[in-house]
C-alpha cells in the first residue's frame, strides 16, 4: 500500500511540473514576447486588424543583430503575424482582396518591404516563399529619437485610411493603408 501511495505522489508531482510550462503556454500575456493588436478603421466601415507578439530589446542591438537586414523576418515573435481586412484596401498603392494574410518584412537600412503572404496558420519562423505571397510592398524607413524596448505594430488614423507602423529600438517603417 505504501509502494502504491509513493508512486502516486510520485505521478502527482511528476504531472505537475509538466503542467506548469503547458499552462504558461497557454496564458500567451505571460510570454516574454505578448501578444498584441493594432486596428485601422477606414472609411466605409472596413477595418485591417493586426495580431504579434511583442518582443523585447533586452539590451541588444536589434537591426542588424539579432534582425538581419536583407533577410525575411516574421515581423514579431511566437506565431506568425496575421493582417486581417473586411474589405479591399490599397497597401502602398497595391490591391489586397479582402481576407486574412501572414505579414513578414524584409528589413534594410534605408527601406524596408513589406510582405503580404497567402499562407497562414504558420508558426512565425516558418516563410514558405515568394510563391506564396500576395504582394511585396515597399516601406518608408527611419529613426526615432529613443530606443523603444518593446517592438510595436501601430496604425496612425490619415484620411480616410491609416499609416501602418513598425518601430523597435532605434528603426521605423510605415506604409499607407486605405480603402478601395
Amino acid at each position: 500500500m505504501r509502494k502504491l501511495g509513493i508512486v502516486c505522489s510520485s505521478l502527482l508531482i511528476v504531472l505537475a511540473v509538466a503542467a506548469s510550462p503547458l499552462r504558461a503556454q497557454q496564458d500567451k500575456s505571460q510570454r516574454p514576447s505578448p501578444p498584441a493588436t493594432a486596428k485601422c478603421e477606414l472609411a466605409g466601415g472596413k477595418t485591417v486588424t493586426i495580431d504579434y507578439s511583442s518582443p523585447r530589446k533586452k539590451g541588444r542591438n536589434v537591426f542588424p543583430d539579432v534582425v538581419k537586414y536583407g533577410e525575411v523576418w516574421r515581423t514579431g515573435a511566437n506565431e506568425a503575424t496575421t493582417f486581417v481586412t473586411t474589405g479591399d484596401v490599397m497597401v502602398g498603392g497595391t490591391h489586397v482582396p479582402a481576407g486574412s494574410y501572414t505579414l513578414f518584412t524584409v528589413p534594410g537600412k534605408d527601406k524596408w518591404t513589406l510582405v503580404i503572404s497567402k499562407t497562414t496558420g504558420e508558426w512565425g519562423t516558418k516563410y514558405s516563399g515568394e510563391k506564396d505571397d500576395l504582394a511585396r510592398v515597399e516601406m518608408k524607413a527611419g529613426t526615432v529619437s529613443a530606443p523603444v524596448e518593446n517592438f510595436t505594430i501601430s496604425f496612425d488614423k490619415a484620411g480616410k485610411g491609416c499609416t501602418l507602423k513598425l518601430v523597435w529600438d532605434t528603426t521605423t517603417a510605415s506604409v499607407n493603408v486605405e480603402p478601395m
